[in-house]
């Protein structure tokens, strides 16, 4: 009888120890976080104890996507309000500063332009990627450079910006051009097929192609192993942005679900080809010296990992993290470009015609290099339109260490902060009255003569984490797009529908479909 009750008070007190611990962290931790944003005007809707305002963004959610179905509007218009309607409803309710909270995560969203170029000019590493995020994507990103933080994040950045900087990048767009020729080749054919005019979905093979470049700049001669990896991570990269309403929740994630157990399953196959193709290269190295060959990105990640003296379990993780941030940074940000870049043009025949007319007179109907490629005004100003209007990303996002003064605030430790890119991209103070058209002319003087605050156009983030690849991605955009208009003319297909969404990038969610052409050798 006294055991009995000596269990029995025990197991008391641990059931009250954990619900005191429970209470902590589920609502006085977050409480605390809110408290002290409302202390400095800052509002937002009323959490639940538990899953925080996700109930609420899903009701929102649902009541939008009813009504979206009898719009239809311009296909330039603010997307942005659709995807994420719980946003737009709460900025208008408590204006462009607002926090909420999904599960015990607490999140401020900034839309205001002055605070972004504030955070924009933040240079401590108090301010990094969100930790919650770097869980979510684990299987995805791991530790790689675009979601580390600190000192990791620093090494990385020192080992793998010199690989994209202008003088690098140069001598990879014949890489590009070769990518590219089997899809002209290919769209020839259908087009020739089809009688001079063929329908394409043309989102797959831009991605496809884009795959097939960064395969080739990371993996060099290995490239063949590159599209097999391709593959296997496009999997995972559907498998882990496939997220019902509980994965807004941090606790749920680790459930072992169907959907979690095939991400550890590609995970493992993708670590184990990168690490066959690392070891492969480790032995063609002890025979070729460095000063022999053109060192690509995995050797200079292998050398990296070597000079550091890792344990070959870090090591490990190292080169395949990295394999696998560039290899998703480097060629989805660039097929969706590309893609709303060629829906534009197709919609906007007289900027197709100029662009095309501006790339014959540079290239004079040949194959483009690095150096005609920066000749291309034009081009350049309907890509920056495109980027924009439809950003490749919807938010920058970060999470503040420690307590830290940013504009007029003091912002929490633990408070994640949300920044929209479209939203800032179509700010009518900022851009103009017409900043939901697509006029590429307001580029013709640079992104400092298109708006008023320059420190918005973020389409590529902010600050000193702003994407290391976007002279690489111009370079290739550049170099793809001119070659298709010097060889096709576009129009849009009747089987389009306009319905962009977002998984890890910004990509039209039923294909985009363009009626493709071919255009006379003679010019434009």
């Amino acid at each position: 009888m006294e055991w009995m009750e000596i269990l029995t008070g025990l197991a008391l007190a641990l059931l009250a120890s954990v619900c005191v611990y429970t209470h902590s962290v589920l609502w006085l931790r977050p409480q605390r976080l809110r408290e002290k944003l409302r202390k400095q005007g800052i509002q937002g809707p009323r959490p639940s104890i538990l899953t925080g305002n996700v109930w609420e963004i899903k009701t929102i959610q649902s009541k939008a996507a009813v009504s979206s179905t009898e719009r239809h509007g311009r296909l330039t218009d603010d997307y942005a309000a659709l995807l994420y309607p719980y946003l737009e409803f709460w900025r208008k309710q408590y204006g462009p500063i607002f926090t909420y909270a999904t599960g015990t995560v607490q999140h401020l969203y900034i839309s205001e332009p002055h605070l972004v170029k504030e955070i924009s000019l933040c240079r401590s590493w108090d301010l990094g990627k969100p930790v919650y995020l770097v869980k979510q994507f684990w299987p995805l990103l791991g530790l790689g450079i675009t979601r580390s933080n600190g000192q990791l994040w620093a090494h990385q950045r020192k080992i793998i910006a010199p690989e994209f900087f202008m003088d690098k990048v140069k001598g990879m767009v014949g890489l590009m051009i070769e990518s590219a020729l089997p899809l002209l080749k290919s769209w020839e054919d259908r087009v020739e097929g089809d009688g001079g005019i063929a329908d394409i979905r043309i989102d797959e093979d831009l991605r496809n192609l884009s795959a097939d470049v960064i395969s080739k700049a990371c993996f060099g001669s290995s490239y063949c192993y590159g599209k097999e990896i391709f593959s296997l991570i496009w999997a995972l990269e559907r498998t882990v942005s496939f997220a019902g309403v509980l994965n807004k929740i941090p606790a749920f994630r680790c459930l072992p679900t169907k959907n979690t157990r095939e991400a550890w399953r590609l995970e493992e196959e993708i670590k184990e080809l990168i690490l066959k193709v690392a070891t492969k290269r480790k032995e063609e190295s002890n025979y070729v010296t460095s000063c022999e060959t053109e060192k690509d990105l995995l050797q200079m990640i292998l050398e990296a990992a070597c000079a550091d003296q890792l344990d070959q379990e870090t090591a490990n993780r190292f080169v395949v993290d990295n394999c696998k941030n560039i290899y998703l940074a480097g060629h989805e940000t660039v097929a969706s470009v590309a893609t709303w870049t060629l829906m534009l043009l197709a919609s906007h025949p007289e900027w197709q015609s100029r662009a095309r007319t501006e790339v014959f007179d540079v290239s004079g109907g040949g194959l483009p290099d690095a150096d005609l490629l920066f000749k291309m005004k034009t081009l350049t100003m309907v890509i920056q339109e495109t980027l924009r209007l439809f950003p490749p990303t919807s938010f920058v996002s970060r999470e503040a260490f420690e307590e830290m003064q940013l504009g007029g605030f003091r912002i929490p430790k633990g408070v994640n902060i949300w920044i929209p890119i479209p939203t800032l991209h179509r700010i009518p103070e900022i851009w103009g009255p017409d900043s939901d058209e697509f006029k590429p002319e307001r580029f013709a003087h640079g992104i400092f003569g298109a708006c008023k605050l320059p420190q918005v156009f973020i389409p590529f983030g902010l600050g000193p984490r702003t994407c290391l690849g976007q002279k690489f991605a111009m370079a290739e955009l550049k170099t793809v797009l001119s070659l298709l208009l010097s060889k096709f003319s576009f129009s849009l297909s009747p089987k389009y529908v306009h319905s962009p969404s977002f998984k890890m990038v910004l990509e039209p969610q039923y294909g985009m479909n363009l009626l493709v052409s071919r255009r006379s050798k003679a010019g434009p």
